[in-house]
């Protein structure tokens, strides 16, 4: 029956049916806007680390990794492992999140800036979020196909999740989010493991692996070309720099109940999602081994491990397997959908369109939002070339507002116009270095005309080297809004000191809802303590806890490095 047994079927039918059914009982939590798109912030530590795993860790990762490794050995873990030395990072950041006391992170550039950088950051958000969808979706889709041995067409994958995950979260904004990606973070981590023991059996394990693949470096953590130390390096620090202006971020690591489960939660559910790239790795590299010779679409190579390997185990695996496969796909499309919902519905609609309105038209606005979200990612999942294609769009697009994002954060000279000129300038200088095409008629490609001219170290397999597109975007963006920044008017003393004192000043337990970097009545604001002894800068000393949790995030990630050394 398409594919795939009748127990299988079973097995699906039941996680789909039971997980929007939890999803849809977190409609009678929403009882305005901020519960829509926040969920009160109402939720505890074990709540917030699958949160923050499941809204991570989606099946186009599974997929975009295995086909990396497939082509290129263990190095491929890069794909995911970019963000490895950043995780200690999200112990620092979280709080600041918290402590903005916002719905979207666009109300951190309307109230450090303007309302039209608010606006410039919510199109971007949108934009990037609906893309995000599209590669989850196709990376699913992809896998879905090939488990079914091509009898589950894409189409038909991709419609069946965005209906599921669309139901619930329309009905329950993040709170369905949350609460389900509980359940669905579990069975991510099922999948992430079930292929491994079948995996290393069916090549003799690693030292069978070894006898099959001659080429040595394919087991090493560092490649000769392409994926080298500098890769790592640049990437890593792309993803630290633009991972603040995320839409996510601030959304999953604020709807705690107080700073410590954003911290533990967020940085928590990093840390497993990095233990579960450990295991797409291995399988993998177990496909080269087993497919060794034969003409195969990389995007397929997780999905068809699974057909191959998990039938001659018992019935019911490959159900638990795309179940499993729809919930990394579904934990994350949701939390994707209610942010850009609520992104455009704060952000452009009611600042915009239609302000003033009931609490009540505002929510039914956001529902519709969301749907038009996901129509809008399917699209985009038809039109990406590849998973791995998709990701890389997004690790660049990522960092554009985070330009503006760390100059308002740290730096009171930081104006709007700085922000607008910084963002624009690294769009422009991205647009530059790529391939710009409309309709399938390109327009300019960097490559083909400027690439031949550059030194060699610039260059790899005739484009430009992705580090250095990077560092060209990052340097001109920052520079840009630096020196626009100074010779433009700075905003009003008493607005920058209103908003410095309530990122500063800590969450007094649960705190009531207020209006964005709005300190609530009879919180007394937090006395200024800076690394910098200058009034211009704002970067805080760090408190005792936090830099034991940063100390012991990096020995965890130390650690995670060392086993995976000791396997391959």
């Amino acid at each position: 029956m398409l594919g795939i047994s009748l127990i299988d079927w079973l097995v699906i039918a039941v996680y789909l049916c039971g997980i929007t059914f939890i999803g849809s009982l977190a409609a009678r939590r929403v009882t305005s806007s901020a519960s829509l798109f926040m969920g009160d912030r109402k939720f505890g530590k074990v709540m917030m680390i699958f949160f923050g795993f499941g809204s991570g860790t989606h099946s186009d990762q599974a997929v975009s990794v295995a086909a990396k490794t497939y082509g290129v050995g263990a190095s491929g873990i890069w794909y995911q492992w970019l963000w490895l030395f950043v995780t200690p990072f999200f112990w620092v950041i979280t709080p600041v999140f918290r402590r903005m006391r916002a719905i979207t992170t666009a109300d951190f550039f309307e109230v450090r800036y303007n309302r039209s950088v608010a606006l410039l950051f919510a199109l971007v958000g949108c934009m990037q979020l609906m893309v995000n969808t599209g590669v989850m979706l196709k990376g699913a889709g992809a896998m879905i196909t090939a488990v079914s041995g091509g009898a589950i067409s894409p189409v038909l994958a991709v419609w069946a999740m965005a209906l599921m995950f669309t139901t619930y979260g329309i009905l329950g904004g993040l709170s369905a989010a949350v609460i389900t990606d509980l359940i669905q973070g579990i069975l991510t981590i099922i999948l992430s493991f079930l292929l491994v023991p079948f995996a290393l059996e069916a090549v003799n394990g690693i030292a069978g692996l070894r006898e099959t693949i001659a080429d040595d470096s394919k087991f090493s953590l560092v490649a000769p070309t392409g994926i080298t130390f500098f890769y790592i390096t640049v990437i890593a620090l792309n993803a630290l720099f633009g991972w603040v202006a995320q839409p996510t971020s601030m959304p999953c690591s604020a709807a705690g109940k107080t700073e410590l489960e954003g911290r533990i939660g967020f940085t928590g559910g990093m840390i497993i999602k990095r233990i579960c790239t450990v295991a797409w790795v291995i399988v993998g590299m177990c496909a080269i081994g087993m497919y060794m010779g034969r003409e195969i679409e990389a995007d397929q190579i997780y999905g068809l491990m699974a057909k191959d390997l998990l039938p001659q185990i018992m019935p019911g695996l490959i159900g638990l397997f795309i179940a499993s496969l729809l919930a990394g796909v579904m934990s994350t499309c949701d939390v994707f959908m209610v942010t850009s919902a609520a992104l455009f519905t704060e952000n452009i609609y009611k600042s915009y369109i239609a302000p003033d309105k009931p609490d009540s038209h505002y929510i039914f606005v956001g529902r519709t939002a969301s749907a038009v979200v996901v129509l809008l990612g399917i699209f985009f999942a038809f039109t990406l070339e590849s998973v791995v294609s998709g990701l890389e769009i997004f690790w660049k697009v990522s960092s554009m507002m985070a330009v503006a994002f760390w100059g308002g954060l740290f730096w009171r000279g930081a104006t709007a116009a700085g922000a607008w000129a910084g963002t624009l300038v690294a769009f422009a200088v991205l647009l530059f270095t790529g391939e710009v095409a409309l309709f399938g008629w390109s327009l300019w490609d960097f490559n083909q005309s400027l690439a031949p001219h550059l030194p060699e170290m610039m260059v790899f397999e005739g484009k430009l080297y992705l580090p250095w597109q990077m560092i060209f975007y990052t340097v001109a963006g920052v520079a840009t809004m630096v020196l626009v920044s100074l010779f433009t008017r700075r905003e009003e003393k008493a607005k920058l000191d209103k908003f410095y004192e309530c990122v500063r000043t800590p969450i007094q337990g649960e705190e009531p809802e207020t209006e964005p970097f709005t300190l609530p009545p009879g919180v007394v604001p937090a006395p200024r303590n800076v690394l910098v002894q200058h009034p211009d800068f704002e970067i805080p000393k760090p408190s005792a806890l936090t830099v034991v949790g940063f100390l012991g995030t990096w020995v965890a990630v130390g650690s995670l490095v060392a086993v995976f050394f000791w396997i391959f």
